[in-house]
């Protein structure tokens, strides 16, 4: 069975979920070319369309692992950041023209990513205030030598 920490559920719940995402987005222009293209609109380097998308396939995986057993600070940053670069992108490109204004709707699901984890940082945050030393974590920051058990 697997065993999910209390403290850390949000985190792994919003990394599965935002990896699922990532995945299956970075893995559509790679099954199925023509559709995608149809939804996104025509692209001239199919190469670069093909990267990005085995990228965030990869991202995603990563994101996905991490979140069914212990996140990193490396895997959460990896996380705010991707969501917040691919909002970025979208918003930018999409106001010089050069991206079709689909992509908005990758920028608002993008939004939506680093809200969630805003929140998750505020529950993080408040949860950590709240909750009452037990065992030998009442002496952190006490003593200099706390003894092995």
């Amino acid at each position: 069975m697997l065993h999910i920490s209390r403290a850390l559920f949000p985190a792994r719940i919003l990394l599965i979920a935002q990896g699922i995402y990532f995945a299956l987005t970075g893995a559509w222009p790679l099954l199925h070319l023509p559709s995608f293209l149809a939804v996104t609109g025509p692209k001239t380097d199919l190469w670069l369309v093909q990267t990005v998308g085995a990228l965030l396939l990869v991202m995603g995986a990563v994101m996905i692992l991490a979140g069914l057993r212990k996140p990193t600070p490396e895997v959460l940053l990896l996380a705010v950041a991707g969501a917040a670069a691919l909002a970025a992108i979208d918003i930018l490109f999409v106001c010089q023209r050069v991206i079709s204004p689909i992509y908005l709707l990758d920028a608002a699901a993008q939004a939506i990513i680093l809200a969630a984890w805003l929140a998750v940082a505020l529950f993080h945050r408040h949860a950590a205030r709240h909750v009452p030393p037990t065992g030998r974590d009442r002496f952190a920051g006490h003593l200099a030598i706390v003894p092995q058990s």
